[in-house]
């Protein structure tokens, strides 16, 4: 893995093999950041990022001079991993969490302009996060949500859905405020 843009573009990120994180495909995450790019204004933006695994997606968005970072991960393995890489990166306004990405959803009372999630695929009830966000007013206005999943769901019917995007296994429906 690698971080596809920004200050730190090229840096590689090598999780150790204990991590048992599904990460997003450097193809994914390179036509996703394509997409934001031609709607975000990354240094005005704080980013949440939900089931942050290796924390490939939270790097990508600091690299890239996100005003704030916080990045969500339930396995203290993977949390440390997310929280050593940012720091030797440098990263500023990183803030990495370890908690439940359902119960930080409940309990936070702060409101992002971009949240990404990527609960495992197989997780029952992973979509509740979108009702989660969007019920508890968690999105400023104007205010994007990617949810990362399987091609099994779909989500258009939704009234906040924007649009989808797939890229092979990879599929991501944006939601907006």
């Amino acid at each position: 893995m690698r971080i596809i843009s920004g200050k730190y573009r090229g840096r590689s990120i090598d999780p150790p093999r204990n991590l048992k994180a599904r990460p997003t495909t450097d193809f994914a995450k390179e036509n996703l950041f394509n997409v934001l790019n031609n709607i975000a204004d990354y240094e005005e933006c704080d980013v949440l990022d939900l089931f942050s695994g290796t924390g490939s997606i939270s790097y990508e968005f600091a690299s890239r001079g996100a005003r704030s970072v916080t990045s969500v991960e339930v396995n203290s393995v993977h949390h440390n991993y997310i929280k050593e890489t940012a720091r030797k990166l440098g990263c500023e306004n990183f803030y990495a969490v370890h908690a439940n990405a359902f119960l930080y959803l409940k309990s936070t009372a702060k409101q992002f302009d971009i949240i990404f999630a990527d609960a495992p695929y197989d997780l029952e009830g992973s979509e509740q996060v979108i009702e989660l966000v969007l019920g508890r007013g968690l999105l400023r206005d104007g205010g994007i949500m990617i949810f990362e999943h399987s091609s099994k769901h779909d989500f258009s019917s939704h009234p906040n859905y924007w649009q989808s995007r797939s890229y092979g296994s990879v599929n991501f429906s944006f939601f907006k405020k």
